[in-house]
């Protein structure tokens, strides 16, 4: 455990933190003006800031940063413009840079490892554990990152190439080697004579890992029991042996559900001979989860990459053209479809009213379809489950179709007094309903079965198709009934 984790936690919103620090900096160009409230430069009554109030403001600063935590300065940064966050970063890297950079999101992180030289990275990466090395390694020059190994142990080299030679989905990736082992052959005694000898026990520590002089997994004892039972209470006759135990290889989404299913708070993680190799913690899974929502947050806004708010507007346009550029085509290939039928549409005006309706409605119960289907966990995925669902999504697409269409039937007639016009309506309501339940299932399915991510790009599909499909229904059938 490391000093920073005693560092009070601000668990309420940091505005009023935020504030302070905005009042300490804003005051202050790089040269010491007054910028705020005061007279313009060169103009008379200019004067330089007070030396002795320029400093009391700043050890101000200081005081406040050094008594936070670095997950909670990470913040900080995060929510300051670019210039204001190198001014703070400039006083915190030297004491917690390491913990800071860990705690960074992406898009902040990236810059501020930019503007710094050479010997602070090495200084900021090797006060890291070997799992937090491994987080920042992507974002390190290859210069930094060999000098950090040079720096590391002969142990901690190994434990750092295995962790970065993992699939960054993989639970091998997650898992970090600070951790108590012990044999199952000791008594309670000198297990708790082993702990005294910690400065700090390593965080998430709720099980002592049992193992053989092989290294394998033999069991785990939890620590009340340690507390509980006597100290002549040998470790084996205690001990639990029916535990969670994951593999190195397992996709990282098996982590996130074990530990919600069985309320975990750090498991064991063996490789294909049983030994211990490493755990995951809480942290970790969570930390994960966090990391797969935000991406499907963004991938369906349409976002390459985690953006910074502060970043540059031809930075964010860069993030955001690629799916800019391919809801174009979606929307292109939409407006083709509409144009096939200008005839149609110049004869019935009234259709070029009614299209949206149906398109809009067809289109918003596949995105259902395909948001359920997303939720789905892996072992959900199989043959039986995706035929069984396909006839629920299909029965409760035509369920709504008749429903909600013959409530647009009789929207349209109620309008346009034409019976014809309103059956036609809720026909390609009933039958876009239907493409969009058939869609936005087998679009996520196929996904899933390339080994994609059943979130990127099936919304620009389901848009395109469901919309263009919507069209082609409704003026197709308007064409067929109510021209010829």
């Amino acid at each position: 455990m490391t000093e920073s984790n005693h560092k009070p936690r601000h668990t309420q919103s940091m505005q009023a933190v935020l504030l302070h620090i905005r009042d300490c900096l804003e005051p202050h160009t790089p040269t010491g003006k007054i910028v705020r409230g005061g007279p313009i430069p060169g103009e008379p009554g200019h004067a330089l800031t007070d030396p002795l109030a320029h400093k009391q403001q700043l050890a101000s600063l200081r005081s406040v940063l050094d008594g936070m935590h670095p997950a909670d300065i990470a913040r900080i940064l995060a929510a300051l413009p670019v210039a204001q966050r190198l001014q703070v970063w400039g006083m915190v890297k030297s004491a917690h840079g390491g913990a800071i950079l860990v705690a960074l999101p992406d898009a902040v992180r990236e810059p501020v490892i930019a503007n710094m030289d050479h010997q602070e990275l090495v200084a900021a990466a090797i006060q890291l554990d070997v799992d937090q090395i491994a987080v920042l390694a992507s974002a390190l020059p290859q210069r930094v990152l060999r000098d950090v190994f040079k720096s590391l142990t002969i142990e901690n080299r190994e434990r750092l190439r295995a962790i970065m030679s993992y699939d960054k989905h993989s639970v091998g990736a997650l898992m970090d080697f600070n951790m108590i082992t012990i044999r199952d052959d000791v008594s309670l005694e000198v297990v708790s004579r082993y702990l005294r000898r910690f400065d700090a026990l390593p965080d998430h520590t709720d099980q002592i890992f049992v193992v053989d002089r092989d290294d394998r997994l033999t069991g785990v004892l939890p620590l009340d029991r340690v507390i509980i039972h006597g100290p002549d209470v040998i470790v084996g006759a205690i001990m639990l042996t029916n535990m969670t135990r994951l593999h190195h290889e397992e996709q990282a989404d098996q982590v996130v559900q074990a530990f919600h299913r069985y309320n975990l708070v750090s498991a064991a993680v063996v490789d294909e001979d049983g030994k211990l190799v490493g755990r995951v913690t809480v942290r970790a899974a969570l930390e994960h989860a966090r990391a797969v929502s935000a991406n499907g947050l963004r991938t369906q806004a349409g976002l390459l990459k985690e953006e910074d708010i502060f970043a540059t507007v031809w930075k964010s346009a860069k993030n955001r053209w690629v799916w800019l550029a391919l809801n174009l085509c979606a929307a292109f290939f939409v407006s083709r479809v509409i144009g096939n039928f200008t005839g149609t549409i110049e004869r019935f005006v009234a259709l070029a009213t009614l299209m949206p309706i149906v398109a809009g409605i067809a289109g918003h119960s596949a995105n259902q379809t395909a948001a359920a289907i997303r939720s789905l966990t892996q072992d959900q995925f199989s043959r039986e489950n995706t035929t069984r669902l396909l006839y629920k999504e299909l029965a409760l697409g035509g369920l709504n179709g008749l429903v909600w269409g013959g409530a647009a039937g009789l929207f349209a007639y109620s309008l346009y007094h034409n019976v014809t016009l309103g059956l036609v309506m809720m026909a390609a309501m009933l039958l876009s309903l239907l493409a969009g339940a058939l869609f936005g299932l087998l679009i996520p399915m196929a996904m899933h079965k390339l080994g994609r991510d059943p979130a990127t790009g099936s919304d620009v599909l389901l848009s395109a198709i469901i919309h263009g499909g919507g069209f082609f229904i409704f003026l197709g059938l308007a064409t067929i009934f109510l021209i010829h």
